[in-house]
């Protein structure tokens, strides 16, 4: 179970690389002085630094084999996950605002209106797996 979590965990992990590089690249640093309904910098920011932290966290639990490390993780994967579903609502938001009419591409556009529907789908997708396995391997499933 602790294998399969860390596959699923590399594998978030790389769609949200993905995500964060296209908000980065689309000027999601200089939009969040802006107003509006947006992902601000340090939401996905904080989201991207405990993710990594938590993840260089779960190795070093399959390493040393140390339980309280699990839990940590998850407790901390947790909060990554909250911050993530906050960052969906944001994102949700406005794509449900545009309606059936396709918005302009401008440079009021939020960076992440860019995300493909397909790569954000995933990377939640996968996030939920990585939590359910975490929690799973946490409590001693599969040992």
């Amino acid at each position: 179970m602790e294998w399969a979590a860390l596959i699923a965990w590399v594998l978030t992990a790389g769609g949200g690389f993905v995500l964060l590089t296209i908000w980065l690249a689309r000027g999601g640093m200089q939009q969040g002085r802006e107003g509006g309904s947006r992902i601000r910098p340090p939401l996905i920011l904080s989201h991207f630094l405990l993710a990594a932290t938590g993840l260089v966290l779960w190795i070093v639990y399959l390493v040393a084999d140390e339980d309280a490390l699990a839990w940590i993780a998850f407790v901390i994967l947790a909060v990554v996950a909250l911050l993530g579903w906050t960052m969906f609502a944001i994102w949700w938001r406005r794509r449900q605002a545009r309606g059936a009419v396709r918005e302009a591409v401008s440079p009021d556009t939020p960076a992440e209106q860019h995300f493909p529907v397909s790569i954000a789908a995933l990377h939640g997708v996968l996030a939920v797996t990585t939590v359910v396995l975490v929690f799973l391997a946490a409590v001693g499933v599969g040992d």
